[in-house]
């Protein structure tokens, strides 16, 4: 199903005594769980007909007996079926039990209804929506809820979670000389009144008319047909099944796809917009610590009528419903029927979120493929302690703002105030082992109060409370139901020192999608920018830039409507009369938003320093370098490097400029490397997640490499600046890549560690932006300039930067 953009996550678990007829007996500790000859719990009849053509029952069942002398309790236990023919990929359908069998007595599993018959089941004590063949399968009695795996007789024989199997019809899984025979459309197999195992289902099953018993020893016709699953068709009365059934120890739900009965639970909270629903929880939790006691009721189009307080029992189906592709899934109840029990009632304790109880590994890995599978370790890893706690009420308290208020209504805090701490009150990321685990999206459930609009720094003081949900973007977040008050903490926008006169300063700025279309407001806040807080610098490579109408695809590609608008506005806001150079793309080639030709551009103050233009260079054409009586040479400037090869398909093409400074000449190449689109999320199903945009970056970073390599191989002096959004950060193989052979170093290394950084991210302070400088580049200020990344209100998303350079101290040797 459909959700729209910006809806996220849910998940639950409910922890009730057993309702019905099993509290009257005491329960024995349990036998071994294997297929041996069972003196207790067997399956005592199978059939899969119901609902077909000539059958008389509705639906398909399954029937327990006890040949014991004490109750057999089956908290935890499932009774699955496989297909009587498996394929390589035929799974193995799982019904989850609780309650008790009684001594002598049966209890029934109702499984899927067909369209035909006209008799009910007796109230079933458990239900499931398995389609069981009439003819030929599998049914296992199973200590468990984990599906099983096994597909031929001899494996299953091994398994030791089974505790009795019945293969009928021509099942190729069975017990014994051959499956039980003679079952279809109006003909169960059973056992003998006296229950014999002798682990041969051909010996000990025969077929029969069907003849379901309940655990109240109900037949059809005597009991309602109801399946609430605990003897009980009192629509007031819980289920069988509690949240924690629903969610299970792992990331799926051990019942998704089965239709569930009065699940109970207080609402802790409600969504009226979006993606509708509401949050239930059991104010009793089991003793499990892997099972959430929440979970997300989705009610569609639908505006849920209940309300924050209500006690309710649900029905539903469970679904397990993923955001995206890559994305863990949020496991819910879909088509509800709601039952309101009371209101105003007194909701579940939050989880605390905290330094302490959060655990500092990220998430458990599986060598690149689903974690899915795997049963939680909330106490080892901090994704598996928030998807333990998935629906659930969570609450944190005096937590510092680590991403800023987006134009979603969705901010990023940290529940781990010591965790990678930026001077400025980001959290750093730092490598990819290190990805903060105490990052947490929060959006609010409240829409009569305005979002607050914060920045990194600030803080959201007292406790914010509400369910924990999932989403595609950003993984676990916060729903709040009620937030905490902002504190702002007063973060101001960096301005950096104008460069002395000896000085050239070469800045890079990604101005996202800058066009002549863009209204001026935005114009002129990129421009106060470059004019204020970069402090007009000699040369400023910009990435980003569109041609004239923008996202219009009609064949236009100059940039020059846009160029005028964007340096008459740095002249208005005080900075120089910027010339600009850059060359055209080839229409709709170079990626970047469809229509608009983004290109990067060289703008530069003619009053200080003075461009090399040399003829030749267009959107096909490499620039290249020769070498000189006066040193190394473009061959044309402004110039591309080599745009035919394949590392540069539907990307930016790097452009090289030669500029002359007091007479040194110093070649810029602004770059804006391929996007990370495409990658796994670090929060994913996938573990580690895959960086397959990388491969791409990875080439690009190779060719610019061997471009700077054939300029110092014609001066080893050649003053090089290497700049841009190369969309990787300072650890990555992009950048080791792009410095090998030491031809370059990253300026970013040269920063304290806690002040690498230009770009936010889910609530992480990263770099993709870069200056890299060539070996002879030996006396400089750099700096990185922050006044976009870290504020809900930003004229980009990306952090300029800027490197002085002392051209007449550079080396000569």
């Amino acid at each position: 199903m459909s959700r729209p953009v910006g809806n996220r996550s849910r998940r639950a678990a409910y922890a009730l005594t057993s309702v019905g007829v099993a509290s009257a007996f005491a329960v024995t500790s349990l036998p071994a769980a294997y297929a041996t000859p069972s003196a207790t719990a067997v399956i005592s009849e199978v059939y899969g007909g119901g609902g077909n053509s000539g059958a008389t029952l509705t639906r398909d069942f399954v029937e327990l007996g006890n040949a014991g002398s004490a109750a057999y309790d089956l908290a935890g236990y499932s009774v699955q079926y496989l297909p009587g023919a498996p394929s390589a990929s035929s799974l193995w359908q799982v019904t989850t039990l609780s309650g008790a069998v009684a001594p002598g007595g049966r209890f029934l599993v109702a499984e899927a209804a067909g369209t035909g018959g006209s008799t009910a089941l007796p109230t079933a004590d458990a239900t499931g929506s398995v389609a069981m063949s009439a003819t030929s399968g599998t049914v296992a009695l199973v200590s468990g809820t984990t599906a099983l795996t096994c597909r031929t007789a001899a494996d299953c024989a091994a398994d030791s979670r089974i505790v009795d199997l019945v293969g009928y019809g021509s099942a190729l899984v069975r017990e014994g000389s051959g499956p039980a025979s003679g079952s279809s459309n109006t003909a169960a197999v059973a056992r003998g009144a006296a229950l014999g195992d002798s682990d041969d289902n051909a010996a000990d099953l025969t077929a029969g008319t069907p003849s379901p018993v309940n655990s109240a020893g109900q037949t059809p016709g005597s009991g309602d047909g109801g399946d609430g699953g605990d003897g009980s068709s009192d629509p007031t009365t819980p289920g069988a099944v509690r949240v924690h059934d629903i969610q299970g120890t792992t990331r799926l739900s051990p019942l998704a796809g089965q239709t569930v009965s009065r699940v109970p639970g207080v609402v802790t909270g409600v969504r009226a917009s979006g993606s509708k629903g509401y949050w239930i929880q059991d104010p009793t939790a089991d003793a499990d610590p892997r099972t959430s006691e929440g979970v997300f009721v989705y009610t569609g189009s639908a505006t849920p009528t209940v309300a924050v307080g209500d006690s309710v029992l649900v029905d539903g189906k469970v679904s397990e419903y993923y955001p995206s592709s890559t994305s863990q899934s949020v496991t819910e109840l879909t088509a509800p029927t709601t039952t309101v029990l009371s209101g105003g009632d007194a909701l579940p304790a939050a989880v605390a979120l905290n330094a302490a109880d959060v655990p500092d590994a990220y998430i458990p890995t599986a060598g690149g493929g689903s974690i899915e599978s795997l049963a939680l370790e909330p106490g080892v890893y901090a994704q598996d302690f928030y998807e333990a706690a998935e629906g659930m009420r969570v609450a944190f308290s005096d937590a510092r703002v680590v991403g800023a208020s987006d134009a979603y209504g969705e901010l990023w805090v940290t529940v781990k105030p010591d965790e990678d701490a930026t001077p400025r009150g980001g959290t750093l990321y730092s490598s990819y082992d290190r990805p903060n685990t105490g990052r947490l999206e929060v959006m609010s459930l409240d829409s009569a109060s305005a979002f607050p609009s914060a920045d990194v720094g600030d803080e959201l003081s007292g406790t914010t409370t509400g369910p924990l949900d999932y989403s595609t973007y950003g993984g676990y977040n916060v729903q709040a139901t009620r937030l905490g008050t902002l504190v702002d903490n007063g973060l101001k926008q960096e301005v950096t020192r104008r460069q002395k006169g000896h000085e050239l300063a070469v800045a890079t700025y990604n101005v996202e999608n800058l066009d002549a279309l863009d209204a001026q407001e935005k114009i002129d806040r990129l421009a106060h920018g470059v004019a204020v807080n970069l402090n007009s610098p000699d040369v400023v490579a910009l990435e980003e830039i569109q041609d004239d109408n923008g996202a219009t695809d009609d064949g236009t590609v100059t940039s020059e409507a846009t160029l005028k608008r964007f340096t008459d506005a740095i002249r208005a806001a005080g900075g120089p009369r910027y010339r600009w150079r850059y060359i055209a793309p080839t229409d709709d080639q170079d990626g970047g938003e469809p229509g608009g030709n983004i290109r990067q551009v060289f703008l530069f103050n003619p009053e200080r320093v003075s461009f090399a233009d040399r003829a030749g260079g267009d959107a096909v054409t490499a620039t290249g370098v020769v070498k000189t009586r006066k040193g190394a040479r473009l061959t044309a400037s402004p110039g591309r490097i080599d745009p035919a090869s394949d590392a540069w398909d539907n990307s930016r093409k790097p452009l090289v400029g030669e500029f002359v400074f007091h007479g040194e000449t110093v070649f810029v190449i602004a770059n804006h490397f391929t996007s990370k689109g495409g990658d796994q999320p670090l929060h994913g199903r996938y573990q580690p997640p895959s960086r397959s945009s990388e491969t791409q970056r990875q080439a690009q970073a190779a060719e610019v490499n061997s471009f700077v390599k054939s300029l110092l191989a014609a001066d080893k002096n050649a003053r090089t600046v290497v700049l841009g959004d190369l969309n990787d950060y300072e650890f990555s193989r992009t950048v080791t890549t792009l410095t090998d052979g030491k031809v370059l170093k990253p300026l970013i290394s040269t920063l304290p560690a806690a002040e690498r950084y230009t770009y936010v991210y889910d609530g992480n302070s990263q770099t993709l932006d870069h200056i890299l400088t060539s070996p002879a580049v030996t006396h400089y200020d750099y700096d990185v300039v922050h006044i976009n990344a870290e504020f809900a209100d930003q004229a980009s998303d990306h952090d300029p930067q800027v490197v002085r350079i002392d051209v007449s101290r550079c080396r000569k040797d």
